[in-house]
């Protein structure tokens, strides 16, 4: 299920916006603010962000240069009601890779979306590439070099988590939180060991490195 961000704090039109991609099988998380965005963004993977421009507290522009420092190719779209060349010129200097104008075609917003996406290949594969390293969230795979390496389902999920946000610092309970939360036999020093054993299986890659950020969690850096 590719899952698509709404950032808009106009309640009406988030919800319009998710209801009709909704429809088109894409999973919809809507936020009103960026902070409740980023907030989401903790636990859950996304596959690409739509924004508003003028939100209270942090701005559109403010919030997609706080992505960009976190990933460079997550697709972004502004959907706003500023049609000014200003505007435009800034978000795209931003790192932004599409922009619409209000009121919005839904019909066009689909088109829109589904070509962001395929220039992410997402569409069809969930891939994540870090030098030699593809993660394949479809297949569950992982190939150093066009080597497999073994993982666990949980060992790959927790992988793939911290390379999607290199230099994002994860607590432990924020792991146990997303991959352990039904098993009350697990401590947060179980994400110990599954760290211990990426970092065994990794131990030739060099593209990348897992991070013990003292008295917090880990990170994932890349190389």
């Amino acid at each position: 299920m590719i899952n698509i961000l709404v950032v808009e704090d106009d309640v009406k039109f988030n919800r319009l916006v998710c209801a009709h991609l909704a429809e088109q099988g894409y999973n919809l998380i809507p936020c009103l603010s960026a902070m409740e965005a980023f907030d989401r963004m903790i636990d859950t993977i996304i596959d690409l962000i739509i924004s508003d421009i003028m939100m209270p507290e942090v701005d559109g522009f403010k919030f997609a240069s706080m992505i960009r420092e976190q990933d460079k190719v997550i697709p972004l779209l502004f959907i706003t009601a500023r049609d000014d060349i200003s505007s435009k010129q800034k978000g795209f200097r931003i790192g932004i890779d599409d922009y619409m104008v209000k009121p919005v075609d839904m019909d066009e917003l689909t088109l829109r979306v589904g070509a962001l996406l395929r220039r992410a290949n997402i569409a069809n594969e969930k891939k994540l590439t870090a030098g030699s390293l593809v993660l394949n969230a479809d297949e569950m795979t992982a190939e150093v070099a066009g080597e497999e390496i073994l993982l666990t389902t949980r060992e790959f999920n927790i992988l793939f988590k911290l390379l999607s946000y290199p230099k994002k610092t994860f607590t432990r309970n924020q792991l146990m939180d997303d991959f352990w939360s039904t098993e009350n036999d697990s401590t947060p020093r179980t994400v110990d060991v599954y760290i211990t054993r990426l970092r065994e299986k990794f131990a030739a890659c060099k593209d990348f490195e897992i991070l013990t950020v003292h008295g917090l969690g880990y990170k994932a850096v890349l190389k």
